[in-house]
């Protein structure tokens, strides 16, 4: 029943996910007017408007017009609830729960934003550091200090190679908003989290950019986007940075 609970919660939460993804970046407002189709306008009716299952009793197209609903909705829709589920089977029904499920909530959107638009927005960064501060304090308050140090370490180190990138390769090769993304995962992981949460985003980045290497996909001077990478890295600690510091220690 839990289970079933939060899988709901997560579609719904996804569903909403994917108009801020869409308006955010427009500078269009997240809840006025209410959903409709992008291409004839025409509002979409709530039983139209289910997560996932209005998609596939639709065939993936608007009602009226027919238009092509892009797959992604439901993608993003499923992938918040099975992100939930995850950090569910992981912490429980806990105060842990809960903080690292609202910050779950914060970097899908930013990723998908940054991957789209090579942005990261402050209107979602300030209010995830904002809440995630808040979320510190009621649940965790005696980790304030791992919180601060966190948000502070992940700051420097990003905006350090950050610098140290642009001296090098005479551009910028670290915006600003990894940064502040970075300070955003900080306040939630803490203090050495973050740090781990960087390495696993270097790391799957590393494995994105082979991959397109060997695909011949990738042009020489393109810029990738850090921000999903950062997001990657967050969850594959929160989800299993215990168990991966296990394993290496055991190496040993």
């Amino acid at each position: 029943m839990v289970y079933a609970f939060v899988i709901i919660l997560g579609l719904v939460f996804g569903s909403f996910l994917n108009v801020v993804i869409h308006r955010l970046p427009a500078k269009e407002s997240i809840v006025r007017p209410g959903s409709h189709c992008p291409l004839c306008g025409t509002p979409i009716a709530w039983y139209d408007n289910i997560p996932v299952l209005s998609f596939v009793l639709l065939g993936g197209k608007c009602r009226k017009c027919k238009a092509r609903i892009s797959v992604r909705y439901p993608v993003i829709e499923l992938l918040t609830a099975a992100i939930m589920a995850l950090i569910l089977a992981r912490y429980g029904l806990s105060g842990q729960f809960v903080t690292y499920a609202v910050l779950s909530l914060f970097l899908i959107p930013i990723s998908v934003i940054d991957f789209d638009k090579g942005l990261i927005l402050n209107k979602l960064t300030l209010p995830g550091c904002i809440l995630g501060i808040v979320l510190v304090l009621v649940f965790q308050v005696e980790t304030w200090k791992s919180m601060a140090a966190g948000a502070a370490a992940g700051g420097v180190l990003c905006f350090a190679i950050g610098y140290l990138g642009s001296l090098a390769f005479k551009k910028d090769s670290m915006g600003m908003g990894d940064v502040k993304l970075l300070i955003l995962t900080g306040v939630y992981v803490g203090f050495p989290g973050v740090l781990c949460s960087f390495f696993y985003g270097i790391l799957a980045a590393a494995v994105y950019i082979l991959v397109r290497m060997v695909l011949r996909t990738l042009r020489m001077g393109e810029t990738i986007p850090f921000g999903p990478f950062i997001a990657i890295g967050t969850l594959v600690h929160v989800l299993l940075g215990q168990s991966i510091i296990e394993w290496y220690i055991g190496l040993f």
